[in-house]
C-alpha cells in the first residue's frame, strides 16, 4: 500500500521517465508455464535496467512450446500443477523407478528418439499424445445455474455438431498412423497380440455354422427378421445378434438360414419403397452391412441352393454393377458346386444376378445352361424370359438351353398371349419342396406357355442378341408377338417405349440377317412399332466426357468427321459418310466390369452395323487410358483407322 500512495505523488513530467527499480532482495516469484512453475527471481536487477513486457508472452510461448519436450526427457514433472497431496501420492509411488532414473542410456534414448521426431516433422503429434490436460475446478451450479447451461447447450448443439464433421474430415500426417502404431508395440507387443487374438476368437464364434444349434433361438431370430418393415430394422436386428455372438452367445442363431433371409429381406424392402441407388450405396458401406456381407460369404458354402439364390439376388438389388465385385466371384465359385440342386426359380434368380451388375462368369452359366436344359418343363413364364435376358446380357453361349426350349415347346398351340397388362406373380421365394412333385409335372405332358407382352419382347430381343432367330421357339414367339397389333402403344409411357424398342431392333435384325425366314413384321405394325420406338422422350443420349474428349481429338486428324449419326435403330458416335466408315466410343457400360468382355447389347450393335456395310472401329476407355497425353492418344487413333480409311 505504501507503494502505491508513492505513486500517487508522482508529478505528471516523471511519469514520462522510464519506470526504474533499485536494487534490492524481492522474493521469488511464480510464473506459470503450462505443465510446471519456473521461479524467477525479480530482484536481481540494476538500477538503470528497464522491464520489457512485450517480451513475456513470447517467452510464454517458446517455454510452453519447450515444456513437452523436457517431460519426454524426464526432466519436467508432468503433475507439477496438482495439488501438492496428490504430487506426494505421486512421488511415493513412483519411488520404486528410483533405480531407473539414473540410467543414462534412457536418458540418450529418448533424446536420439526426439531428434527423430523433430526431424520428421511429428512434433506437434507426440505433443499431442504426451500433453496432459489440466483440470478445471468448476464450481457448484445451483438449480437456476444448471437450468441457463442446459438451454445454452441445446442453442450451441447444432454449432458443436458442424464443428465435429469439419474435424472428421482433417486428414493427419502420414507417419502418425506408423508411431501409433509403433506406440501399440510396447511391452513386446504384448497389446497387438491381445487385440488379434480377440479379433480371431470373435471371428471364429461367428464362423461356427455347425456343432449344436438352439432351434428356438433360430427360430425367434428368423420371425424377427422377416418381421422388420424396414431395411434398416433388418440390419439393427441382424447387428444386434452378431454382437451377442460374439460377445459368447452360444450356441448362435446366426444360421445360413437366417443370413440369407437377412440379406435378403434387406434388398426386399429396398424394392418395396423404391430407394434411391445412392442411397443403397450409403447403406452398403455401414459397418454393419460390411458385416452381414462377410458372414455370409463364410457362411455360403453351408447354404442350401435357395439360400445362394436369394444372397445373390440381395446382393444385385443392394449393390447393383457398382458393388460386390469378390462376393460375386465367391458366390460363382460355391454356386457351381451346387448348381444340381438348383430348381428352375434358382436358375433364374442367380443368372439374373449375374447379368444385372455385369459380371461375367462364363463356367457358372455353362453349367446353369445345362442345369435348365434339364428342368425346362418346370420354368414359369418369367423365369424362361429372366434366364434368357441374362444370356443374352452377357452373351454367354446357351446353347444346351435353346435345344431343350426347341425340343420341348414345338408346337405353335402352346403359345398363348395375355393383350392386357396383366402379370403372372413371380414369387422370389417360392420353393419346390420335393422332387415328387417335379415327376409328376414332367410327365404330365408338354406344357403351355402364357406370356405377356413384355415378357415375349425380353425374349425376342434374347435371341436377337444371341444371333438365334432361326430357331423354332423363337419363330413361335415371334409370330405370337403380332396378336399384340390390336393393342394400343402409346408413347407417354416408358413401358411401351422399351416393348417397341425391342421390337423395332428385333425387326430391323430379322430384315437384315435373317430375310429368307420372312418373319419380319408387316408394314402397318412395323411403321406403328418404328414410330413409338424411335421417340426419346424416355431415351435421351448423353455424352461423355470420354467421348467428347475423343471427338476432339479426332478433329486433329483431318478428316470430315460426322458425331451422332443414325443408322436405322442405332446412333454411331461418329462416322465418314463418303468412305461409310464408323467410330463406336465404349464407355465401360459396354464391358462386363470383371473381364472386360463386350456386353450383348454391344455386341449386337456391332454386328447389325457391321451387317449394314459400314467398317466399324471402337474405341474402349481401358485402351484409351493406358495411353497419356494427346500425342499418344491421337497416335491410337489413327492406328485403329488406318485398315478402315482409304
Amino acid at each position: 500500500m505504501e507503494g502505491l500512495l508513492q505513486l500517487n505523488t508522482f508529478s505528471p513530467h516523471r511519469l514520462l521517465q522510464p519506470l526504474l527499480f533499485h536494487q534490492k532482495t524481492f522474493p521469488m516469484v511464480k510464473i506459470p508455464t503450462g505443465f510446471s512453475t519456473i521461479r524467477r527471481n525479480c530482484g536481481n536487477m540494476e538500477r538503470n535496467d528497464t522491464v520489457d513486457f512485450r517480451n513475456v508472452d513470447s517467452i510464454h510461448k517458446q517455454e510452453s512450446e519447450m515444456d513437452w519436450e523436457l517431460e519426454f526427457l524426464g526432466e519436467l514433472d508432468p503433475l507439477g500443477f496438482q495439488a501438492p497431496k496428490k504430487r506426494k501420492k505421486r512421488e511415493q509411488s513412483s519411488r520404486l523407478l528410483e533405480d531407473t532414473d539414473g540410467m543414462d542410456w534412457c536418458v540418450k534414448a529418448r533424446k536420439m528418439a526426439l531428434k527423430s521426431i523433430e526431424a520428421r516433422g511429428l512434433t506437434r503429434t507426440v505433443e499431442d499424445l504426451i500433453a496432459v490436460k489440466k483440470k478445471k475446478n468448476k464450481k457448484k451450479l445451483g438449480k437456476k445455474d444448471k437450468i441457463s447451461r442446459k438451454s445454452k447447450v441445446l442453442e450451441e448443439e447444432d454449432a458443436d455438431s458442424n464443428e465435429d464433421i469439419e474435424l472428421k474430415g482433417v486428414n493427419p500426417p502420414a507417419d502418425a498412423d506408423h508411431l501409433r502404431r509403433t506406440v501399440g508395440m510396447v511391452a513386446g507387443g504384448m497389446f497387438e497380440e491381445k487385440k488379434g487374438k480377440t479379433m480371431e476368437a470373435f471371428v471364429q464364434r461367428l464362423s461356427q455354422f455347425s456343432g449344436p444349434s438352439d432351434r428356438r433361438k433360430e427360430i425367434n431370430l428368423n420371425k424377427a427378421i422377416v418381421e422388420a418393415q424396414t431395411a434398416e430394422d433388418v440390419l439393427e436386428v441382424a447387428a444386434e445378434t452378431i454382437m451377442a455372438v460374439g460377445k459368447g452367445l452360444s450356441p448362435s442363431p446366426l444360421s445360413p438360414l437366417n443370413i440369407a433371409t437377412a440379406l435378403h429381406r434387406i434388398a426386399k424392402n429396398m424394392e418395396k419403397v423404391s430407394m434411391m441407388t445412392s442411397r443403397r450405396l450409403a447403406f452398403a458401406r455401414q459397418k454393419e452391412m460390411s458385416m452381414l456381407v462377410g458372414i455370409a460369404m463364410t457362411a455360403l458354402p453351408e447354404c442350401s441352393a435357395q439360400g445362394i439364390s436369394n444372397i445373390s439376388w440381395a446382393l444385385s438389388k443392394i449393390g447393383g454393377e457398382l458393388l460386390y465385385l469378390s462376393e460375386m466371384d465367391r458366390v460363382a465359385e460355391v454356386a457351381l458346386t451346387k448348381v444340381e440342386q438348383f430348381n428352375s426359380q434358382n436358375v433364374a434368380n442367380v443368372a439374373g444376378a449375374f447379368a444385372s451388375m455385369w459380371h461375367s462368369a462364363p463356367d457358372l452359366f455353362s453349367e446353369l445352361s445345362e442345369r435348365a436344359s434339364n428342368i425346362i418343363h418346370t420354368f414359369q413364364e418369367q423365369e424362361l424370359a429372366q434366364v434368357l435376358w441374362a444370356f443374352a446380357s452377357l452373351h454367354e453361349p446357351a446353347g444346351p438351353l435353346l435345344e431343350s426350349l426347341d425340343n420341348v415347346f414345338n408346337d405353335e398351340n402352346q403359345f398363348k398371349c395375355i393383350l392386357d397388362r396383366e402379370t403372372f406373380n413371380y414369387n422370389e421365394e417360392r420353393v419346390v419342396e420335393n422332387d415328387g412333385d417335379l415327376a409328376m409335372e414332367e410327365s404330365s405332358g408338354s406344357p403351355d406357355l402364357n406370356f405377356n407382352r413384355d415378357q415375349l419382347g425380353n425374349i425376342a430381343w434374347s435371341y436377337a442378341v444371341l444371333g438365334q432367330m432361326d430357331r423354332v421357339f423363337f419363330s413361335h414367339v415371334w409370330k405370337t408377338l403380332s396378336h399384340f397389333e390390336e393393342q394400343r402403344i402409346s408413347e407417354q409411357y416408358r413401358e411401351d417405349i422399351m416393348f417397341a424398342s425391342q421390337v423395332h431392333l428385333v425387326n430391323q435384325c430379322l430384315k437384315l440377317e435373317y430375310p429368307h425366314l420372312g418373319l419380319s413384321l408387316r408394314s402397318d405394325l412395323e411403321e406403328k412399332i418404328s414410330r413409338v420406338g424411335k421417340t426419346k422422350r424416355f431415351n435421351q443420349k448423353m455424352t461423355s466426357s470420354f467421348q467428347k474428349e475423343v471427338a476432339r481429338l479426332l478433329v486433329s486428324t483431318g478428316l470430315d468427321w460426322v458425331r451422332e449419326y443414325a443408322v436405322d435403330g442405332y446412333t454411331l458416335d461418329a462416322v465418314l459418310v463418303d468412305q461409310k466408315v464408323a467410330l463406336e466410343i465404349d464407355g465401360p457400360t459396354h464391358f462386363s466390369r470383371n473381364s472386360g468382355v463386350p456386353l450383348g447389347h454391344t455386341m449386337l450393335k456391332r454386328r447389325y452395323i457391321t451387317a449394314a456395310g459400314w467398317k466399324l472401329a471402337s474405341v474402349s476407355h481401358q485402351e484409351w487410358e493406358e495411353h497419356q497425353g494427346e500425342f499418344e492418344q491421337l497416335d491410337y487413333l489413327r492406328e485403329i483407322l488406318k485398315d478402315h480409311i482409304a
